[in-house]
């Protein structure tokens, strides 16, 4: 049953804030329990792994749980060649719903601690080994999520991209933000989760040229994707020989 473009795009916006909510929750609840930042980064990376497993799994059904817009991007240029991936229009309604989903995921999280609704993040993260860091995150699960796609085992990303997820908020020095709807959810918090606005710009250009290079990498690993195949002629035109030789041949079709 095809799910109405709507319903997807509130799935996305609604799977978007969820995650979001789960990562600056857990964050606030980390610097509240605790002041070691080992132990802070230990549970909102715990938290995130197993809120994004779970958001996956329920709403990937729906609306295919992009909750990404370098994910729907990256889908959209694959299906291009394939015929498969999400439409102009399609992109055009995730994106916004993903943006103001993370958005809204921030504003809730601070409700529920007390915080205040609205206070831009102040913590900087502008600097080069972030943004590199950042590209590196991105290209990760670009390859992880359309490889899956590539040998059929989509059944494994609820717990592959959450697995993922969680490793690469301790293997990179940015902590994986990896996504550019999350990135600027985020500034709409001052907590152990958000970054300042002034570093949104290259978060967000290098997790572009991280899913750029992800495809790459997808293209190198599992070859480049198939052309949709066209439509097989019907029985009895001409692939049947008999036909073709008691029929005159059609006229060809007039070119503009």
């Amino acid at each position: 049953m095809s799910v109405p473009l709507a319903r997807r795009a509130a799935t996305e916006a609604v799977g978007s804030a969820a995650l979001v909510a789960v990562v600056v929750g857990s964050g606030i609840q980390a610097t509240e329990l605790t002041h070691d930042v080992g132990v802070q980064l230990l549970a909102n990376s715990l938290a995130t792994v197993f809120g994004l497993g779970v958001l996956i799994a329920l709403l990937g059904p729906v609306s295919g749980a992009h909750f990404n817009p370098a994910v729907t991007l990256a889908a959209w240029a694959t299906g291009r060649r394939t015929g498969d991936g999400p439409t102009g229009r399609e992109v055009a309604a995730y994106i916004p719903a993903q943006v103001a989903g993370a958005v809204a995921g921030a504003v809730l999280a601070d409700a529920m601690f007390g915080e205040p609704l609205v206070r831009w993040s102040t913590h900087d993260r502008f600097a080069g080994h972030l943004w590199l860091a950042e590209a590196v995150a991105t290209a990760g699960l670009v390859l992880l999520i359309f490889g899956l796609a590539r040998t059929g085992r989509e059944r494994y990303a609820p717990v592959a991209v959450a697995s993922y997820i969680g490793a690469a908020y301790w293997f990179t020095s940015s902590t994986s933000f990896a996504n550019p709807a999350v990135t600027i959810g985020r500034t709409f918090t001052d907590t152990f989760a958000g970054i300042a606005p002034g570093s949104v710009g290259p978060f967000v250009a290098a997790q572009l040229v991280g899913a750029a290079l992800g495809l790459g990498l997808v293209a190198t690993v599992f070859g480049r994707p198939a052309p949709a195949p066209e439509a097989a002629p019907e029985s009895g035109t001409e692939s049947d020989p008999d036909r073709l030789r008691s029929e005159p041949e059609p006229a060809a079709p007039a070119l503009p």
